[in-house]
């Protein structure tokens, strides 16, 4: 028997030390509730969970930019709906001013309406936007004449958007109506009547061509929905891939903490038992 190095006790220090580092670690996981609190838990683990969390937060900033196009497209439509009665006005008091019943002095009072009206149309052009983005004529050109579209991010990659149509101007040069703003506010004193009664055509294709951006803001405006709905279920669908990776078993895991809690209290039992063995060279000695 040999006294000088107890291997017994270093054995049993060692396996003290590996199951207190067990304890250790099962007690953080516990308080924080992840199963991965540094790479060397599982480097591979945290490199996809990291990658999922990267991904469901740029979808989730994709919803975000979603909403917020759904919006806009909703201010842009109320503004044209609002444009477009204005529109069916001017077409009602161009029948009123295109008839011979109607004296000089009324189609003078219709022009001015007319003109005012026009104004207006163009008001809200000018005015309608969304957080500073001009909706109805947010072009480069003279008067919003060359609209651009919008595009909006719905996506983690450069390639997901969504768009609205070009050249939406809706103001009276870009709905053709230069001709009748003019000739209104002269009360169509050139011609009279029939001043009046051909301008109806140039209203009704203002009205086609403002009916026509209208849908593609609807169209645009569905597409939006349905893309919110669906990166919302894929958003889910992620963030629980992920939880499968990071979050910690509570379960299972306050289960191993128990199992090292009782193997570290029979190591230090062990530890105590092995230095009392030396003591029993004493006998040989007696």
């Amino acid at each position: 028997m040999r006294i000088n190095t107890n291997a017994a006790s270093l054995i049993a220090q060692e396996a003290a030390t590996n199951t207190t580092k067990n304890v250790s670690s099962s007690l953080e996981k516990l308080s924080t509730g992840l199963r991965i609190n540094k790479a060397s838990d599982d480097a591979s683990g945290l490199a996809i969970a990291d990658k999922l969390r990267t991904q469901a937060n740029s979808i989730g900033q994709s919803i975000s930019n979603g909403n917020s196009a759904v919006s806009l497209t909703q201010i842009a439509d109320k503004a044209m709906s609002e444009q477009s009665n204005i529109l069916d006005t001017i077409k009602t008091k161009l029948v009123q001013a295109a008839t011979d019943t109607t004296s000089d002095q009324g189609r003078e009072a219709i022009g001015k309406d007319i003109s005012k009206l026009l104004d207006q149309l163009n008001n809200i052009a000018t005015q309608t936007n969304y957080n500073g983005t001009t909706l109805l004529q947010n072009g480069t050109g003279v008067n919003g004449d060359s609209a651009l579209s919008l595009t909006f991010q719905m996506g983690e990659t450069s390639a997901d958007t969504i768009k609205t149509t070009s050249g939406v101007a809706a103001n009276v040069n870009g709905l053709d109506l230069s001709s009748l703003k003019a000739s209104a506010a002269g009360g169509f004193a050139t011609a009279g009547a029939s001043a009046a009664r051909g301008f109806m055509s140039d209203v009704d294709d203002a009205i086609n061509t403002l009916n026509g951006w209208r849908a593609d803001f609807g169209s645009t405006q569905n597409q939006l929905e349905s893309a919110i709905r669906n990166q919302m279920t894929q958003q889910t669908n992620i963030k629980s891939a992920e939880s499968v990776i990071r979050d910690v078993d509570y379960a299972q895991e306050s289960a191993n903490f128990n199992k090292q809690n009782i193997i570290s209290q029979a190591g230090t039992y062990a530890m105590s038992q092995a230095n009392s063995i030396q003591q029993n060279v004493l006998r040989l000695l007696q």
